[in-house]
């Protein structure tokens, strides 16, 4: 789906109407200053500054063996999240990534339940989180896939989950990628690796701010983050 028409003819002809601020490192390759884990994640900062996110594994699908089919995926599907603690507007997003084989990520924008049903939370702990749609942040807000290609999948890394799928071959298996994320009132746009990957104009009943998540989808999923920095975007007048 592509950008409305009246939008691109007004970054033409009004380009001042928005005006970008310097980047800013979201992560510090030190510590999680800033940030806020959410579910049952292990986030580690390795000596070169790289986010290593895996699941902690802190209990077993039931009490008691066998588990039915249905006790085995809600344990396995309970997904684990890194939010940041602040909320943004319009921004372009840049997040570098590995994703090994077989592993499923993928980053949030705009989920301000911050996954408060995709991590089993009770609404009695974060009753601020509490919305009408129950649901993952990808029903809530969106989420921008980051998965391994080389299993069939739908939705590939880039594209805008659910809504629209990106093409294949733009990421590289085994390296660092390059995900940008453009969130503006009008529309968000992707690009992986430098090239487009998905155009969405944006759901009318969602919300246009939010957080900004990592996710890790399953209980097996592990990631790998580095230079994750945000550039806000200011309406002038």
């Amino acid at each position: 789906m592509r950008f409305p028409l009246l939008f691109r003819a007004a970054l033409i002809v009004f380009p001042c109407l928005l005006t970008a601020q310097d980047w800013q490192p979201l992560f510090n390759g030190k510590n999680l200053d800033g940030w806020e884990v959410r579910g049952e994640g292990t986030w580690s900062i390795l000596p070169d500054g790289v986010l290593l996110g895996q699941r902690s594994h802190p209990g077993e699908p039931a009490a008691a063996w066998p588990v039915t089919r249905a006790q085995y995926e809600n344990w396995f599907y309970r997904q684990s999240w890194l939010y940041t603690v602040k909320s943004f507007g319009e921004y372009d997003l840049h997040i570098e990534y590995i994703i090994p084989s077989k592993m499923n990520s993928g980053v949030s924008i705009r989920d301000n339940s911050r996954a408060h049903y995709a991590i089993g939370e009770p609404d009695s702990a974060r009753p601020d989180l509490v919305g009408p749609v129950k649901s993952t942040p990808a029903h809530i807000g969106y989420e921008i896939q980051i998965i391994d290609g080389r299993a069939p999948e739908k939705y590939l890394t880039g594209s805008v989950y659910t809504f629209v799928g990106a093409p294949a071959g733009l990421q590289r298996e085994d390296e660092w990628n390059a995900l940008d994320i453009e969130s503006r009132r009008t529309g968000i746009r992707v690009k992986v690796n430098g090239k487009l990957a998905a155009e969405y104009a944006g759901d009318p009943a969602r919300s246009l701010t939010g957080p900004i998540g990592l996710q890790l989808h399953d209980q097996f999923t592990f990631a790998l983050f580095r230079n994750i920095r945000i550039r806000e975007i200011n309406a002038s007048h």
